[in-house]
């Protein structure tokens, strides 16, 4: 295979072998580059997007609960199982509370309520285990707010 090149006004011929010609080697190359950038990068972070998205919306679910929480306080303290279970079907349903509690110390009330996250890693759960060790994996928040 030879070649005509240019190099500094004199026209000479010069043979190439198909080593040497790097002309499609990208398209070669590409399909091992997308298959790396899509394993070990974007899945990695579509795991860690998807954690964050649950996380914040279970704290947000968390807030509006302690919100609804502040407008509409036990009539009394002392008593709070028929009010329990009326404010606790006004939850979110995505993130169910639990443990709802009202606690009194001294002239202080607050409420404590917590609730589940749930998360599937594609891949940074088992056998990585950088967000769970099991798939599917549960976290608990908890959350307290002062009323009165």
């Amino acid at each position: 295979m030879t070649e005509r090149t240019v190099l500094a006004g004199k026209d000479k011929l010069t043979s190439t072998s198909l080593l040497s010609d790097q002309r499609g080697v990208v398209s070669l190359e590409m399909p091992a580059v997308v298959f790396f950038l899509m394993t070990f990068l974007l899945l990695p972070l579509a795991d860690l997007a998807v954690a964050g998205f649950q996380f914040v919306s279970a704290w947000g679910a968390l807030r509006n609960f302690g919100q609804y929480l502040q407008y509409n306080p036990p009539p009394d303290v002392t008593n709070t199982s028929g009010w329990k279970s009326r404010v606790l079907a006004k939850a979110d349903p995505r993130f169910p509370i639990n443990n709802l509690q009202v606690v009194v110390d001294g002239s202080i009330k607050y409420y404590s309520y917590a609730t589940t996250v749930t998360l599937s890693p594609m891949v940074l759960g088992p056998p990585l285990g950088v967000l769970c060790t099991a798939n599917p994996c549960s976290f608990t928040m908890l959350y307290s707010e002062r009323f009165q």
